[in-house]
């Protein structure tokens, strides 16, 4: 298990932005992750922080990451892959051996526990819809197998109950067009959303019943508006770029204009689908 202190979260954040942590423990094993939390009450939880904003004050505390939990195991069409495995990668993995149901991953910049605990999905495919069962640690009763967990739309039970999910297992289909739907999936991805040449945390806000945030926050007029070194995407007024070395508070204050505008104009009250981290919106 390997611990390191005041660590420079920035170089492993999305966003490139984040300041010093004062413990950061990198746990390898399922076994090693539930002594690491028990040791270090109140921790916070992380995969590989594609979806969260991290204060770039440092932080004086300790976050545990998943990150390590990475190994992928199939049999037949079963395939039971760590939290910390990366989207993109799982999705590969399967393909190559020409299972589908993980196609939509292989533009994730996520990892597999926290796209279960969101119930992550695109180009018509969520992960509800072939996760069997994932492996969850509750402070109740420690580690539990969960075979139901009540997903929604960009949620889950885990949200509810504050579960973290440590391991996933999948249920997969043998299809012959996986590669061809991977590489449609990609180039959707190129068109729609920004390289990552610019750093970003995906999508900013959840998309309200009925509407899309993006259209909202689109007919309000935010494509390009900047605060700091941040700015909203030009191509999708769902995203927030960091540009030129922006900051967390950056950020935060161009959410909350960006929020602002559409509750002024539509009486809707857009949620954040990013996480925080010392920050808050």
């Amino acid at each position: 298990m390997l611990v390191e202190n005041n660590f420079e979260i920035k170089k492993l954040t999305s966003f490139k932005i984040g300041g010093k942590i004062a413990k950061m423990i990198f746990p390898e094993t399922v076994e090693e992750f539930v002594r690491a939390l028990r040791e270090n009450e109140g921790a916070f939880v992380a995969g590989n922080l594609s979806n969260t904003l991290v204060s770039s004050n440092d932080f004086d505390g300790v976050v545990i990451s998943t990150s390590k939990l990475n190994s992928i195991k199939i049999e037949g069409n079963r395939v039971t892959a760590g939290a910390g495995v990366r989207g993109p990668k799982l999705s590969q993995t399967v393909g190559e051996k020409g299972l589908s149901g993980l196609e939509f991953m292989i533009g994730f910049p996520g990892s597999v526990g926290g796209e279960v605990y969101m119930n992550a999905g695109a180009n018509g495919q969520c992960i509800a819809d072939s996760l069997k069962s994932a492996k969850i640690y509750c402070l109740e009763k420690g580690l539990v197998t969960l075979t139901d967990l009540e997903f929604g739309y960009r949620t889950s039970i885990c949200q509810k109950k504050n579960y973290i999910v440590l391991e996933a297992e999948f249920e997969l289909t043998p299809s012959a067009g996986v590669k061809e739907k991977m590489e449609e999936n990609l180039a959707f991805r190129k068109a729609h959303q920004p390289s990552l040449a610019l750093p970003n945390c995906g999508s900013i806000f959840k998309n309200p019943e009925g509407h899309s945030a993006g259209r909202l926050l689109d007919e309000c007029g935010v494509k390009g508006l900047s605060v700091g070194g941040v700015k909203v995407w030009e191509n999708h007024a769902n995203f927030i770029v960091n540009y030129n070395d922006g900051t967390s508070e950056d950020v935060v204050r161009l959410m909350r204009e960006m929020q602002k505008r559409v509750k002024e104009k539509f009486d809707i009250e857009l949620k954040p689908e990013i996480r925080f981290l010392g920050e808050e919106l």
